[in-house]
């Protein structure tokens, strides 16, 4: 008897020690966007202040064609974290199948708003493009196939009176991929929403001279919400000398709502007392400002998120 006792409380006490175990492993998938982008490097500095600042947070960071395949992908349970535009954060909310959502993902929540992207239309200045008007039989790169810079290029577009059919041809291509076609003059123009001072764009003033596009401010009024109105700073880019008007759209982070309130929280509060890393691998990162950490939101905020707000006295 006493023996069988010994054999039932030494697997109860093995059973717990797993479960324990198990626990101190939290898994922190962090989905950002390609690898030219500025999701990618801001997903890489996270998860390091994961891996950092959070106790038995084991992450890693994905590269994705970011805002839509990551929405879909937290809304699969495969991701923790993800990097999403404005725009595909709503559409991903109410189910909206043009914008690739074919269902209102109701799994998601909302973690915090970060920085603004800005639309930027750049063309190759040989290509004579100077105004949105001047796009209709050209070549132009909007991004991945249903990605959340696609469906900014077609509001945007829209907005200007223009459609694809309009255009010479139409490229869904990452930014790498679009400026290396423009290195090689197999490509007008790129649509590239992102912060400003991308990778991409930098690269390709290296090399060719460019024309920053402006996006008129009654464009911008046509597409609406949550559209607003930017400005890309002179010196943002090579040899561009003066400031451009442009469309301007706020990023997310979201989340997952079966998340553990601890784990969000944890997640929340090392990413605003880390921003010194964050805006070492990106300048975009220097708009981050805890202030906005609501602005906007489209969908419910993960009560884990909202708890760290609420200490820090944000309504």
């Amino acid at each position: 008897m006493f023996a069988r006792l010994a054999a039932v409380a030494f697997a109860a006490t093995a059973s717990l020690s797993l479960t324990v175990g198990a626990r101190a492993d939290e898994f922190i998938t962090v989905l950002s966007g390609g690898t030219s982008g500025v999701y990618y490097p801001l997903g890489v500095a996270l998860a390091k202040i994961y891996g950092e600042k959070i106790p038995g947070a084991r992450p890693t960071v994905q590269a994705t064609k970011a805002s839509v395949e990551n929405l879909n992908l937290l809304q699969q349970g495969k991701g923790e974290v993800a990097f999403t535009l404005g725009d595909s954060l709503a559409a991903a909310w109410k189910g909206d199948a043009e914008a690739g959502f074919k269902a209102p993902l109701t799994k998601l929540r909302g973690m915090t708003a970060i920085y603004s992207n800005y639309i930027q239309i750049v063309a190759s200045k040989e290509s004579g493009i100077k105004t949105l008007a001047d796009l209709k039989g050209k070549r132009l790169s909007v991004g991945a196939p249903k990605s959340g810079t696609e469906l900014n290029a077609r509001a945007i577009l829209a907005a200007a009176g223009l459609t694809y059919a309009d255009l010479g041809k139409v490229e869904y291509l990452s930014f790498g991929e679009s400026v290396e076609l423009m290195k090689n003059r197999q490509l007008d123009a790129t649509l590239q929403s992102a912060g400003l001072g991308v990778a991409s764009i930098r690269d390709l003033s290296t090399s060719v001279d460019i024309t920053v596009v402006e996006i008129p401010k009654a464009v911008i009024e046509k597409a609406g919400a949550p559209f607003v109105a930017g400005e890309i700073p002179a010196g943002t880019y090579g040899k561009q000398d003066t400031a451009v008007h442009t469309a301007a759209v706020v990023n997310y982070l979201a989340t997952r709502a079966d998340l553990s309130d601890d784990l969000v929280y944890q997640m929340t509060k090392s990413l605003y007392e880390s921003l010194p890393e964050l805006q070492a691998a990106h300048a975009a990162a220097k708009a981050i400002k805890l202030e906005n950490a609501k602005i906007g939101m489209p969908l419910p905020i993960h009560p884990g998120a909202a708890k760290y707000f609420a200490e820090k006295g944000l309504k």
